[in-house]
């Protein structure tokens, strides 16, 4: 097992708060302790990177809340950590990209001398969502923050961001944990079957709520491996219309099923504050406001289904990155090593030269998905070219 995710559960010191959350980012840790604790180390703008499931998110607010809170305040720590100290300012779209309002009002709020904390903290969990012109917003703030405000981006990495707002920040890139590290974590959280928690943490490339999900789920697992499978059988056309839909509604149902009790939570919640009782009609008045509410919520929906869909082409990155393996003599680190029998027949069928040119379509997809293309005509696409091993 790796040496850090080892030091980083054992070693009481990284337990304590506001570090608790934090695991497997031993030298992260460290320099984000050494700079809350001497300002000498300091910068007032920073960028985490690492990939999906490394904890960029844990890691943000471990630091602002080492930041805000005094040491010892064990108390303001975890309303830091709870992202309800009055001197935190958090976003993290539910939409497909940050809106330029809300990056306006990340600045304003930025301006903002701390309240009761030492620092003003501001964390954007979702740097890499930002467009040009909302980019382009922060960077009078983030050049010139004021003395007491810090600003914490986080992104998968630095290439997610425009070079102007990488100039303007200092970059802490987290590592990456192995599977049996992420397996072990599993297994002491949940309780997990340790081959169940191996199984996860490699299907879900080390990302730790990712593994976790599957872990405790054994529907997201069956679907997966559906998936896979039937995307194993296109052969034509008509097949890629036929699979594309079924991963558009598979996904659709997985995101409903994510997202169908907080929206009636926060409609229920609405209605109470408003006055109106469950079931009765909502005055004029204030039906607007459960109408904006709706809106924000299909928004969230939308981007529900296309983070599902983009779930959907990592595993099949992951499928044919196996398949190029063992095209290459390599079988000792697959990931979806249930499905070794049909991978091979396909490494055995194709050229690695085809096998390259789905990889490259599938991360094409990825990337035509975040621009908004339509996902059902995407994946139809995309499948084509696993069909053909040709681009369309």
């Amino acid at each position: 097992m790796g040496s850090e995710a080892d030091a980083s559960v054992a070693d009481p010191a990284l337990r304590d708060l506001p570090w608790s959350d934090v695991w497997g980012q031993d030298a992260a840790v460290h320099t984000l302790q050494s700079a809350a604790a001497h300002p000498a180390n300091m910068t007032h703008a920073w960028l985490i990177t690492g990939p999906p499931g490394s904890g960029r998110s844990n890691l943000a607010y471990a630091f602002a809340a080492a930041l805000i809170a005094d040491p010892g305040d064990e108390a303001a720590m975890r309303q830091v950590l709870a992202r309800t100290h009055p001197d935190l300012t958090s976003l993290r779209t539910e939409q497909v990209i940050i809106r330029i309002d809300e990056a306006r009002r990340l600045v304003e709020r930025a301006y903002f001398a701390p309240s009761i904390g030492r620092h003003r903290v501001i964390v954007v969990e979702d740097a890499d969502r930002m467009a040009e012109r909302t980019s382009n917003v922060l960077l009078k703030a983030l050049e010139e923050p004021p003395e007491h405000t810090v600003w914490v981006l986080c992104a998968p990495s630095e290439a997610d961001l425009l070079p102007t707002i990488r100039s303007r920040v200092r970059t802490l890139r987290l590592n990456e944990p192995e599977v049996a590290d992420v397996a072990r974590l599993i297994v002491e959280r949940t309780g997990a079957a340790p081959d169940v928690a191996e199984q996860s943490a490699r299907l879900a490339q080390r990302h730790i709520g990712m593994a976790q999900r599957l872990a405790t789920d054994a529907d997201p697992r069956t679907r997966r491996d559906q998936t896979l499978r039937a995307v194993l059988q296109v052969r034509s056309v008509t097949d890629a219309v036929e699979t594309a839909g079924h991963i558009v509604q598979a996904a659709t149902d997985d995101a409903k099923a994510l997202t169908v009790e907080r929206d009636e939570a926060e409609r229920a919640q609405l209605r109470r504050t408003l006055g109106v009782a469950e079931g009765a009609a909502l005055p004029p008045a204030v039906r607007s406001q459960l109408t904006a509410l709706e809106d924000e919520q299909k928004r969230r929906a939308t981007r529900s289904l296309r983070d599902g869909i983009d779930r959907v082409l990592t595993d099949l990155q992951s499928m044919y990155r196996d398949v190029l393996m063992l095209q290459f003599g390599r079988d000792e680190a697959l990931i979806n090593r249930e499905l070794e029998p049909h991978l091979r027949q396909v490494a055995e069928a194709w050229s690695p030269d085809r096998t390259l040119v789905v990889v490259d379509r599938i991360a094409e997809t990825r990337r035509n998905l975040e621009q908004n293309v339509a996902p059902t005509l995407a994946l139809e696409s995309m499948l084509v070219t696993v069909a053909s091993g040709r681009t369309p």
